[in-house]
């Protein structure tokens, strides 16, 4: 395995870690982009997901603040609220399983989430954890199996030498008959043909430490948060048992963004506008917060780069022309509900596997 930087250096480490399917809300949408049987897969694919990821973890006892909970979408505002009651009535008339998911009305939704303006809520099981800890726990099981990580290692090209691959670095080059690019927003670097395809967009996120109101088991958020004002103008807001602090996460819908954010790999800077915007939303919506006093509120921002595909899937499977090359990117900020079930399926293509022996999402574009 190669890494260009540190290992869990990039968004993988860095990912606010809500590992949370999609309960229903994207149902519509993708059964426009795809079909309404493929939509139905989507989410269910990512409700197991979650349930691979608790497995995995109980299995092999990983230390990663895993925290089994319920989680809100949270409506802010009209528009948005039409938007998903039409796709939990589709999602429902398609057949889809509802037993997990429940409808908040407004008044119930103010008292349950603490936004005195939300217009209701739907809730449904979600997780959240340390991602950064998961993901190192990972490679270290893969290294006990004899796998080698070389880190500060990029690839820069990958040429053929007969039927093989060779990977250069600036460290040497390994001959392989087998290449997977793991490398979501960067995927285009080395294979170009994803220029248009897998899109680089820095994603920003922010940690809060609790005022009063906010702090001990009693006072505490018990579940996590996306608060909706529409579809792509949202904040996520986890707020950690192990330790009290708040990651409040943004989105690409903020009003004022500006282009900077846009086909961008740079993950070293921070947007101060959306800083600004993010915890003065926060404050807003949770309107008891209080006054912050020395040693609360925000204490820091980071970013990581995501990578969008243009129907909002990730592209998995074998690179078109390049036999023994395979792709595994796009995955939309959404990486963490998709990740655990998407990489066993392309390992099963890989060794020689169809299609039909995943449980994803039809191969066809």
């Amino acid at each position: 395995m190669l890494e260009a930087r540190e290992a869990c250096s990039g968004a993988t480490g860095r990912n606010a870690g809500h590992c949370r399917p999609d309960a229903f809300r994207g149902f519509t949408a993708f059964s426009k982009r795809i079909n309404p049987e493929q939509a139905m897969k989507i989410i269910a694919h990512e409700k197991l997901v979650l349930q691979l990821v608790k497995a995995f973890i109980d299995k092999h006892n990983i230390d990663c603040d895993f925290d089994y909970c319920r989680t809100f979408d949270v409506v802010m505002g009209e528009e948005f609220l039409q938007y998903i009651k039409g796709s939990f009535e589709a999602y429902k008339q398609a057949g889809g399983d509802m037993s997990d998911i429940a409808w908040l009305d407004a008044e119930t939704a103010k008292k349950a989430t603490r936004v005195l303006s939300a217009l209701g809520a739907y809730e449904w099981t979600a997780a959240n954890l340390h991602p950064a800890k998961l993901c190192l726990a990972i490679l270290g099981l893969n290294k006990a199996l004899g796998m080698k990580l070389f880190t500060h290692t990029p690839a820069v090209s990958v040429t053929s030498s007969g039927n093989d691959w060779v990977v250069n670095t600036p460290r040497g080059s390994i001959t392989t008959s087998i290449v997977v690019h793991a490398t979501n927003a960067f995927a285009a670097t080395l294979l170009p043909c994803l220029q248009a395809q897998v899109r680089p967009v820095r994603a920003q996120a922010h940690k809060l430490i609790p005022t009063r109101a906010y702090s001990g088991p009693d006072k505490m958020l018990t579940h996590t948060y996306s608060l909706r004002f529409s579809l792509f103008h949202f904040y996520s807001v986890i707020q950690r048992k192990v330790d009290g602090a708040l990651v409040l996460g943004t989105s690409r819908g903020i009003p004022g963004i500006g282009q900077e954010v846009f086909e961008t790999t740079d993950d070293s800077v921070h947007n101060k506008t959306i800083a600004v915007d993010c915890l003065a939303k926060f404050k807003q919506v949770f309107s008891d917060w209080g006054e912050e006093v020395q040693g609360e509120g925000h204490e820091f921002g980071w970013t990581g780069i995501l990578g969008l595909t243009k129907d909002a899937v990730p592209f998995i499977g074998p690179v078109p022309c390049l036999p023994g090359q395979f792709v595994i990117a796009g995955f939309n900020g959404h990486g963490m509900a998709r990740i655990f079930g998407s990489a066993p399926g392309l390992v099963k293509i890989i060794l020689g596997g169809s299609w039909s022996d995943t449980s994803m999402l039809n191969a066809s574009r």
